[in-house]
């Protein structure tokens, strides 16, 4: 019931990973919408990306940064498999 109304009032939407309805943001280059954290969380992925590859090239050390995309991405999943149904 919830849902329906966010639809029809269009102000929230389904979130792209953890499915719960929330306002939604876009990040750049990206088809799906997230809420806050997923969207957050995301972005801080993606940036921890490029540096872990900028630094693997340059032949530094990359354990901090892996352990900060391990952590980050744990808690992404862990999110998406926690979503409670009756938010959505």
């Amino acid at each position: 019931m919830r849902t329906d109304l966010y639809r029809e009032l269009n102000v929230a939407g389904q979130c792209g990973v953890c499915g719960r309805v929330r306002d939604l943001f876009e990040l750049p280059g990206r088809p799906e919408k997230f809420c806050l954290e997923c969207s957050a969380d995301l972005a801080t992925v993606i940036q921890l990306n490029t540096e872990i590859n900028a630094a693997t090239r340059k032949g530094m050390s990359v354990g901090a940064l892996e352990s900060e995309f391990s952590e980050i991405s744990r808690r992404i999943l862990a999110r998406s498999q926690s979503a409670d149904l009756s938010d959505v």
